[in-house]
């Protein structure tokens, strides 16, 4: 992988990667797709949108389809029909939420499937050779999510967990074709947050991605160790802020200094009805939309905006036409990737605090928060 850094605007950084299977601009937004498929649309509807790079996740895969279809295949790409680039989330966030499920030990973590109850084991190492072994582009390694709130004792012994974790994930590469990325953990001390990261980049790692936030923690949390940690992360190498967030999270920690975000907040908002626009959210079940024959957002140019009104996606909804899924789906994530479009403009023209200004001005504010 490559990585390199064309423009900055204060912290903000306008950035180009490049990975096995292609190329993206930074800093970007990475569609959810699970299991291998971003819900509700296809494939051409997100290169159509502009979007490089795609989130799946270690877990998921593991459990179905499982390693030897996958391989079978001829890797990720070829199974999935998807060749640009694709990260793989290691899984360990979706273990630890298991509760009960998981059962968490120096070499690794056991779990039940929640699926069929069957139990298996992940280590830092097999997570690694999961990864390398699928073809992924960019594989995290797996650590401990600190959960909130935590104790100073529980988050300083998650995190030399994860960092000790981390040395072995980089112990057991086999090959440079996928990219590793570390992450720093330490729940929201700061001390432990510092001392995370000035492990983390000892180790050779291609990337460093900020996790253990959007866990519930406020908002005024997320954003303090954002600040506080993303310019001590090396200068040359992305920075991932993972399972983030809302159009005001982004503009937060672009102006931090972070390259990369994952959400499935466009996703699941559209199949809640819930769609974001240039004036704030609308949510499309509310009776009022019954009679507006006018497009969702006049600022918009996704298919769904230049063909429908507000009236007739309203109508799909309250019916639970599957077209509903889709139109609302291509919306949010079409406004999605318009708003890093955006973003990464305003750097380039050294303009990013005008645009987050103006942007802020019209966007009535979000303060939903849905964890990854």
């Amino acid at each position: 992988m490559e990585f390199s850094v064309v423009r900055e605007d204060g912290r903000a950084r306008f950035g180009i990667l490049k990975g096995t299977h292609g190329v993206t601009e930074t800093p970007c937004f990475m569609p959810v797709g699970t299991l291998g498929a971003v819900k509700g649309v296809t494939w051409e509807d997100i290169k159509r949108m502009g979007y490089h790079l795609v989130l799946s996740n270690v877990y998921h895969l593991y459990l179905r389809p499982g390693l030897e279809i996958i391989k079978e295949a001829g890797g990720i790409h070829k199974f999935t029909g998807w060749n640009e680039l694709i990260l793989t989330d290691s899984g360990g966030f979706q273990v630890f939420s298991l509760g009960k499920l998981m059962k968490l030990t120096e070499e690794g973590v056991f779990f039940k499937s929640h699926i069929d109850g069957s139990e298996h084991f992940f280590t830092p190492e097999f997570v690694v050779k999961f990864e390398e072994e699928i073809g992924v582009d960019i594989g995290m390694v797996l650590d401990e999510c600190t959960p909130y709130p935590a104790t100073y004792e529980y988050a300083e012994h998650s995190m030399e967990r994860t960092v000790r974790w981390a040395e072995r994930s980089i112990n057991s590469r086999t090959t440079d074709k996928t990219a590793l990325f570390g992450i720093v953990q330490g729940g929201v001390y700061d001390d432990l947050r510092l001392r995370c990261v000035e492990k983390l980049v000892k180790l050779p790692f291609d990337g460093y991605a900020i996790g253990g936030l959007s866990v519930g923690e406020p908002k005024e949390e997320m954003y303090r160790i954002t600040k506080l940690v993303a310019p001590q992360l090396p200068k040359d190498k992305p920075r991932y802020l993972m399972g983030v967030g809302t159009p005001l999270d982004i503009l937060e920690a672009v102006e931090s200094g972070v390259d990369m975000f994952d959400c499935v907040m466009p996703t699941r908002n559209a199949r809640n009805g819930t769609l974001f626009t240039s004036y704030g959210k609308v949510n499309i079940k509310k009776a009022k939309y019954k009679n507006d024959f006018t497009p969702l957002d006049p600022e918009c140019d996704c298919y769904t905006c230049k063909n429908f009104t507000k009236a007739y996606l309203r109508h799909l909804y309250v019916t639970g036409n599957v077209n509903s899924v889709i139109l609302n789906t291509i919306h949010n994530l079409h406004f999605y990737e318009k708003l890093m479009e955006k973003i990464r403009d305003s750097i380039k023209e050294e303009k990013f605090s005008e645009f987050k200004v103006d942007f802020l001005r019209k966007f009535k504010g979000d303060k939903s928060q849905i964890s990854r």
